[in-house]
């Protein structure tokens, strides 16, 4: 009979065991961890959907070179100045000031004008590129490498002139609000061998 009783009592701690397992697993339909992973991996598709932008006329600045912001790069003559903005998405100055880069590249056609984006996020920088219509192509630097390897400030928006060797001959950390402040601090450092095109 004591043995009896005790089986029962075994088999009854043992159904009461699965009970507590399994009860709150139904509760929540089963699918708690099936969610958590399709979150993931949507999040892992959202992030590689870069939108098209325009083609980079240079893979190589300063040096570095970096993957075309959603685009190719092809094969340009090699231009007498580069013009780098270097910026980040989530930078409200930045946003600011991408439209005068393009005025710049339709002022100055010597110049190759092109932008690093700065930040992992490379769907939402080309997205904003878009939104903003801006038609600078942008390389995609995911790692900072750019910006340590030429041991810039940790700050974003940079500007940086480079000449026809990729030397670097400008480095102007701050935002611009006018397209006659870029243009006057770009044209400054410029090597004598450069004529401007036209100047504001």
């Amino acid at each position: 009979m004591k043995k009896t009783i005790a089986a029962s009592f075994g088999v009854f701690v043992v159904m009461l065991v699965l009970l507590i397992a399994v009860v709150p697993h139904l509760l929540r339909g089963g699918s708690g961890d099936q969610k958590e992973s399709a979150g993931a991996e949507g999040a892992d598709i959202v992030a590689q959907n870069v939108q098209n932008r325009p083609e980079c006329p240079v893979a190589d600045v300063g040096g570095v070179s970096l993957p075309c912001l959603g685009a190719q790069h092809r094969a340009h003559p090699k231009p007498a100045v580069t013009v780098v903005s270097l910026w980040a998405w989530w930078c409200e100055p930045c946003r600011k000031e991408l439209p005068l880069f393009d005025e710049l590249a339709a002022k100055h056609p010597e110049f190759s004008v092109v932008g690093v984006h700065a930040d992992t996020h490379a769907a939402n920088g080309a997205a904003l590129l878009n939104d903003l219509g801006i038609q600078m192509p942008s390389l995609q630097d995911n790692n900072n490498s750019f910006a340590a390897s030429l041991g810039l400030p940790k700050v974003v928006p940079i500007t940086l002139v480079f000449d026809q060797n990729g030397k670097l001959i400008s480095t102007i950390p701050k935002p611009f609000e006018h397209y006659e402040d870029l243009e006057s601090a770009v044209l400054k450092n410029l090597p004598a061998t450069v004529t401007p095109t036209e100047a504001s």
